[in-house]
């Protein structure tokens, strides 16, 4: 026999195999769904249970004389009770569970809108893209953003949550859980950093710049071996401001163009980031939920039990209906414990995500839905 006949004689056995796989796996989540009907009133983990079944199949692989196989057996064995559970979770998960407060329509007319900073911020030039018309407030920090818009005193905030070069800002997601704020919406803005000074300095003259500790890692290789003194600032306009204010012949400030123009600076060197594809994600937030059908992003947050496994089960319902999970990060809560928050490539209004979210919450401490948006490019 050839050794293409040999293969797909191979195959067709592989084939045949499957074919007794999945009638038997079929068979034992129907007997799962019966299970779920008698312990309806009793949790669906049974973790004694579980570790009996696991168990029990790694002796039989044994006694087959294929110790080689006990990891792969119990990985096998766990992976169906995970499906197992989730099968049952889906049947007797509520179906009236409210996971996100319906929508409110978007405010009409002018908007007035909080930004971090003061005028030439990149928050406020991300305010700028998605409300051109709007009214716009600056804030001292991230927090008075939020606290204007849980106290009504504005209709919306901007600020940003990650960075394509230094990742998640960490303080927006805290802030999220903090003051309950919902996103509303998202979008991408160019970084393009410029190294700022008073008409009439130049690079040799240097000695002293300001900007914000984002700038200033964002832009790590031009700054290497210069040996300037960096002195961090609340935001990059706020740097730009500061070094107008200063016009001492020594000092500089990392920040944009637009900040250049506001505070009458010279640009002394452009672009001076460390990838020209630098971009920050910025996200609209409100005291309500604002969402349609053209949404395509779902951000939730959540708390599993401290054991091995359950980031993996609260998880599992989304790969077993083709979901993406575009993002995961972990924040503190307390010692040992932890909060996480993802960005689920789906719309809450399609039956099949919010069947799927709600079995992901019922394995959850903790499980809250912070936004269903569009984003933009």
């Amino acid at each position: 026999m050839g050794t293409k006949d040999e293969l797909m004689a191979l195959r067709q056995r592989i084939d045949g195999i499957d074919e007794k796989l999945i009638a038997l796996f079929a068979e034992r989540m129907a007997v799962s769904l019966q299970v779920a009907e008698v312990k309806r009133d009793m949790p669906i983990q049974d973790a004694a249970r579980e570790r009996e079944v696991v168990e029990r199949a790694m002796a039989l692989v044994a006694g087959r004389g294929e110790n080689g196989l006990r990891g792969e057996t119990a990985l096998l064995m766990r992976t169906i009770m995970a499906l197992s559970r989730e099968r049952q979770r889906s049947r007797v998960t509520q179906n009236d569970a409210m996971l996100l407060p319906p929508a409110r329509q978007p405010v009409r007319g002018r908007a007035v809108c909080a930004f971090q900073g003061v005028p030439g911020a990149w928050s406020e030039q991300a305010l700028m893209k998605f409300f051109p018309d709007a009214e716009r407030k600056a804030a001292e920090f991230f927090q008075d953003v939020f606290l204007a818009v849980k106290e009504k005193w504005v209709d919306y905030g901007v600020v940003p949550i990650e960075n394509s070069q230094t990742g998640a800002i960490g303080e927006t997601y805290d802030l999220l859980r903090k003051y309950d704020c919902f996103i509303v919406g998202r979008t991408w803005l160019d970084i393009r950093h410029c190294l700022l000074a008073p008409p009439g300095m130049g690079l040799l003259d240097v000695r002293q710049v300001f900007s914000h500790p984002e700038g200033f890692r964002q832009c790590g290789r031009f700054l290497r071996g210069r040996g300037w003194d960096l002195t961090a600032c609340r935001n990059t306009a706020v740097a730009a401001e500061t070094a107008a204010k200063t016009n001492d012949g020594r000092t500089a400030a990392i920040g944009s163009r637009r900040a250049a123009e506001l505070n009458g600076l010279a640009i002394l060197v452009p672009d001076i980031m460390d990838s020209a594809g630098n971009r920050t994600s910025f996200v609209v937030i409100a005291n309500e939920a604002e969402y349609d059908e053209t949404c395509n992003l779902t951000s939730i947050t959540f708390s599993t039990e401290h054991r091995a496994g359950a980031l993996c089960e609260t998880l599992m319902p989304f790969m077993t209906q083709g979901i993406n999970l575009a993002r995961i990060e972990s924040r503190p809560a307390s010692p040992g414990k932890y909060r996480f928050f993802a960005e689920i490539e789906v719309n809450i209004l399609d039956p099949v995500a919010l069947q799927t979210l709600r079995q992901a919450a019922a394995v959850c401490e903790y499980f809250q839905v912070i936004g269903c948006y569009q984003v933009r490019d």
